[in-house]
């Protein structure tokens, strides 16, 4: 950790970081028309975004190692410091609503802790030993993933805790938006973003931010696929905890099941909120069965469905004479 501590205020790494240049074309901004200079960043902001494509592969891998890896007790841990870390913690704390992902499943490790959230503090990017003691205190294990999201690609507090995960054998993920840096050095699925200069010279929180939160968004959302909590579209592993996402969880379950909207309703209530049993409850499926079916299936109700169609066409085999057997609310589909 000494080697990383020293590199850390040597100011030479800044001159080669395009993140800190200064664009020449926007050396005036502050003095150009206000629609002008928002043209000017709104179109940063696009370019922002179109620079993940050269990263899709190496985001699809990590996407991949993480979902391998997570299983059904591993962590997803997120690190980050300054707007990094803010951008990190809103996408982590979207999984639960989202995707029903277990709270105890989602953990932040943030420069300067929780009230870094809403504040800055400043020095805490510098406290190496605040990150190896976080990451230590998280007791990973190879089924956890850590993302860590910084721009510069050197934040000592950052790369510190990166280090000391991958030490725990976590599979690592780095993501920084300049390259040949100390972040992407030490994750083992490094994600390069050349989002280059800011129109603000070291303003990361407009392009790079951008730029991560897209990520960020990309790689979880990719895992929860690759989970099964998301079907034909739709987010089935929600929980109908407001007025608002009761209406989402009933029309979901009417669209799957091709039921009505009355008979969805009390499917769902049966179900106790649980969309993927509702769906299950209202084809006319037993509680229990539509449970165990679940389990085995692990929660992914395109399996379930490939699994039923199966059994059904098993059953016809053996039975070609007997009526085909009606479901109530409608036909199971893979």
């Amino acid at each position: 950790m000494n080697r990383l501590r020293s590199s850390a205020f040597d100011g030479a790494w800044i001159n080669s970081m395009a993140t800190e240049d200064v664009d020449p074309r926007f050396s005036d901004l502050d003095a150009w028309p206000l629609v002008s200079a928002m043209e000017a960043m709104w179109e940063g902001q696009l370019a922002a975004v179109a620079a993940i494509g050269h990263a899709l592969p190496a985001i699809t891998a990590a996407t991949e190692a993480a979902q391998a890896a997570l299983g059904d007790y591993g962590c997803l841990v997120y690190v980050g410091a300054g707007t990094s870390g803010r951008v990190a913690v809103q996408d982590g704390a979207e999984l639960t609503p989202t995707f029903a992902w277990p709270k105890e499943r989602v953990r932040f490790i943030v420069a300067g802790g929780d009230s870094a959230f809403v504040k800055s503090i400043e020095g805490a990017e510098d406290d190496i030993d605040d990150a190896v003691t976080q990451i230590d205190a998280a007791r990973l294990t190879p089924h956890d993933v850590v993302i860590a999201v910084a721009a510069s690609g050197t934040t000592p507090f950052t790369v510190a805790a990166l280090q000391q995960a991958g030490s725990c054998g976590a599979v690592t993920i780095g993501i920084a938006n300049n390259p040949g840096t100390a972040l992407l050095a030490s994750a083992k699925f490094p994600i390069l973003i050349e989002t280059g200069r800011e129109l603000i010279a070291g303003s990361t929180r407009m392009k790079a931010g951008t730029a991560q939160k897209v990520v960020l968004n990309l790689i979880s959302s990719g895992i929860m696929l690759r989970l099964g909590r998301v079907y034909r579209g739709m987010m089935v592993n929600m929980q109908p905890t407001n007025a608002k996402l009761k209406r989402r969880a009933e029309a979901m379950v009417a669209q799957i099941a091709d039921c009505d909207p009355s008979h969805a309703a009390r499917s769902l209530e049966q179900a106790e909120g649980d969309v993927k049993t509702a769906v299950l409850l209202a084809l006319g499926v037993g509680r229990t069965e539509a449970e165990t079916i679940l389990k085995d299936g692990d929660g992914n109700l395109r399996r379930v469905f490939a699994e039923l169609a199966k059994d059904r066409d098993s059953d016809r085999d053996s039975h070609p004479k007997a009526p085909a057997a009606r479901k109530q609310g409608g036909a199971v589909e893979p």
